[in-house]
């Protein structure tokens, strides 16, 4: 079956739960890998590839060749940098570019805004339309645990350069194989 959906799997805790939603509902997904100069990119795409062989769904992986490092923390222009990535390089099934974002980050590329000026954007870009998707933009990152632990999510298999702060909010049972 053709992926209809294609998800920014970044091998995290969000975008592994963002492709478990899309299972769920049975809208088959891919995973877009983009390697941007991250400091844990290595890490990532590990985790991203055993995310995606867990579901078993395609995984695309990019490298774009920056020309200055990037540091952990904010990086500015990198949703929409990514979400630029996924509508060059989608499969020609996927009308869902779908991101992992949530409610309380306080990054402005984290936003119910910036999603609809995102998507008014891409309406501009691509006649046949293709929807932005944030199925977890009103949750809080506790909500995305307490999906995880209750659909059984593989976060064992993530990674997250934030993996210390994140670990306050797992349940106490998601602690033992989240954070080690």
């Amino acid at each position: 079956m053709e992926p209809e959906v294609m998800v920014l799997l970044s091998g995290g805790v969000d975008s592994t739960a963002c492709v478990d939603f899309y299972m769920e509902f049975g809208r088959p997904p891919c995973g877009l890998f983009l390697n941007y100069g991250q400091p844990a990119a290595a890490q990532e795409m590990r985790s991203a590839t055993a995310v995606a062989q867990h579901y078993a769904i395609p995984l695309i992986h990019l490298k774009l060749q920056a020309r200055r490092p990037k540091t952990p923390g904010l990086i500015p222009g990198r949703n929409c940098f990514l979400i630029a990535a996924a509508l060059m390089e989608r499969p020609p099934s996927v009308s869902v570019i779908a991101i992992g974002i949530h409610y309380g980050t306080g990054y402005a590329d984290c936003s119910e805004s910036f999603l609809e000026r995102t998507q008014a954007t891409i309406d501009l870009l691509e006649p046949p339309r293709v929807h932005l998707a944030a199925p977890f933009i009103t949750w809080t990152k506790a909500d995305i645990y307490t999906y995880c632990y209750q659909r059984r999510v593989p976060i064992e298999l993530t990674y997250s350069c934030e993996r210390l702060m994140c670990s306050q909010y797992a349940l106490p049972s998601l602690r033992r194989t989240s954070v080690g």
